[in-house]
């Protein structure tokens, strides 16, 4: 019977191929929902100022301002521009913040929550079809998971 300490090399499993690989999979799925939502609230923005041309939806801000009406059907009149502005603010501030990985944990639950809000004001203007066919309540799902994922002692910046 040895009595001897164990070595580092034996209490060290192995090499894991596949959870090496899993871990490089999962950073790829953390890069491409932090990015797909950045460039999605970026490209909401950008088309409220013209930038998307003639393959934008809005166009100009006043066309913005009228859909957040529209969207909002139960706010007062008066507090639509606020709105306007504070949702353009919110998503050109979240869309950079995904992208560049900053304070992720925090800009992904805030997403979820802007998201979720904007889904439900849908479902209450328009009807539950309206934000499922915009995939409103997945993106927001999404951030949710985004939020939620375990930082890594490796590469965590939440």
């Amino acid at each position: 019977m040895n009595n001897s300490p164990l070595s580092a090399a034996e209490t060290t499993p192995p090499h894991d191929e596949k959870s090496s690989r899993a871990v490089t999979f999962e950073r790829f799925a953390i890069l491409y929902a932090r990015v797909a939502l950045g460039v999605a609230f970026l490209s909401a923005v950008a088309d409220r100022f013209g930038l998307w041309g003639k393959y934008g939806g809005w166009g100009n801000f006043a066309n913005f301002t009228k859909y957040t009406a529209e969207v909002n059907s139960f706010m007062p009149a008066f507090i639509i521009p606020f709105l306007a502005w504070a949702a353009t603010m919110a998503e050109l501030s979240l869309g950079i913040l995904l992208i560049l990985g900053l304070w992720t944990r925090w800009v992904a639950f805030s997403a979820a929550a802007l998201l979720f809000l904007f889904g439900t004001s849908m479902a209450i203007s328009f009807g539950l079809k309206s934000p499922l066919d915009y995939s409103v309540f997945s993106a927001s799902a999404g951030a949710l998971l985004l939020a939620l994922h375990p930082r890594r002692k490796s590469g965590g910046n939440s």
